[in-house]
C-alpha cells in the first residue's frame, strides 16, 4: 500500500536545522490518501525501529495470548539495566509507557521466533526480517523500517485494519494514547537507536481530530542523550505547523 500522492516540504526543514538535528518527518492524511514529507530520500530510508517496535510486540503479545491483557505483570529479569526505571516488573500498559526493554524482551521470548516471524511477515512491517535472535532483532537489526512505512503501518492500526483481532488492536491503541482534548486525541511511541553513530531517535503515532486521522513518523540524528527530548518537541512543532495539532494555549499575563 502506497499513498496516492507525496508532497515534499523543504520549507519545514528549517525546524530541524534550528534544532541542529538532521532528520525526516512524514505526515499521512489517511482520508485524503496524501503524504507530506520533509526530506523525501530520508523518509524512505530504513532504520532499526528500536522501541517503536513495542507497538508490534504488544499487538502480538495480546494476539498470541503470550500476555493475557494490558494489566498482566511481566518480570524484567533481574539484570542491571542502563535506566533504573527499567529495573522493575511492569504490566504491558506500564512497560510501553516506560519503554521498558527487558520487559518487552521477555514478551518476545514468550511469543517465540517462529510466531514472531510469521506475524511480522503478515503485517508487512518494514523489511520483515526478524533474524534468529528473538529478543534483539528490533534493537540491533536485521529488522528495519522507514518513516514512510511507519506512517502507513500506523494508519492501518489506527483504523483497526491490521490482520489481527479487534481486541488486540483496541487494547494497543488505548495504551498508545498520550493525551485527549475536547476535539481529538494524540497517540505515540518513541524509539532510540543506541547501536550507531550518530544515534537515531524516533517518534511515531497519529492524531485523531474532528473525525480525521493523520499518522506521522519522525526520525532524527542525535549527537548525545541531551537530544532525546527533540524527538517529541520537533514532532509536535511539525504537527502544529501543518495544522494537525493545536499549539498549547499560553495563559495571558496579568
Amino acid at each position: 500500500m502506497r499513498p496516492a500522492s507525496l508532497e515534499e516540504r523543504p520549507d519545514l526543514r528549517a525546524l530541524f536545522d534550528g534544532q541542529k538535528a538532521p532528520g525526516t518527518f512524514v505526515l499521512y492524511e489517511v482520508s485524503g490518501d496524501r503524504i507530506v514529507a520533509v526530506d523525501r530520500a530520508r523518509a524512505q530510508r530504513r532504520f532499526v525501529p528500536a522501541s517503536t517496535f513495542k507497538v508490534v510486540n504488544s499487538l502480538l503479545a495480546l494476539e498470541t495470548r503470550a500476555v493475557a491483557d494490558g494489566r498482566e505483570v511481566i518480570p524484567w529479569g533481574g539484570k542491571p539495566q542502563p535506566f533504573e526505571h527499567w529495573e522493575e516488573d511492569m504490566s504491558l500498559r506500564d512497560a510501553i509507557r516506560a519503554s521498558n526493554v527487558p520487559v518487552f524482551q521477555e514478551v518476545a521470548r514468550r511469543i517465540g521466533l517462529e510466531r514472531m516471524r510469521r506475524h511480522v511477515d503478515a503485517l508487512g512491517y518494514g523489511n520483515g526480517d526478524v533474524g534468529s535472535v528473538v529478543d534483539r532483532f528490533w534493537l540491533d537489526g536485521p529488522l528495519e523500517i522507514s518513516a514512510l512505512e511507519q506512517a502507513i503501518f500506523l494508519a492501518r492500526l489506527a483504523r483497526g485494519r491490521l490482520p489481527l483481532s479487534a481486541r488486540s488492536q483496541t487494547l494497543v491503541r488505548e495504551m498508545l494514547r498520550l493525551e485527549t482534548t475536547e476535539d481529538g486525541a494524540l497517540y505515540g511511541k518513541t524509539g532510540w537507536i543506541f547501536q550507531r553513530k550518530p544515534q537515531v531517535g524516533w517518534w511515531v503515532g497519529w492524531v485523531e481530530r474532528q473525525g480525521r486521522i493523520h499518522t506521522f513518523a519522525l526520525n532524527i540524528d542525535m549527537a548525545s542523550a541531551a537530544d532525546a527530548g527533540k524527538r517529541v518537541s520537533l514532532g509536535r512543532s511539525m504537527l502544529e505547523r501543518l495544522g494537525v495539532l493545536r499549539a498549547p494555549k499560553i495563559p495571558a499575563k496579568r
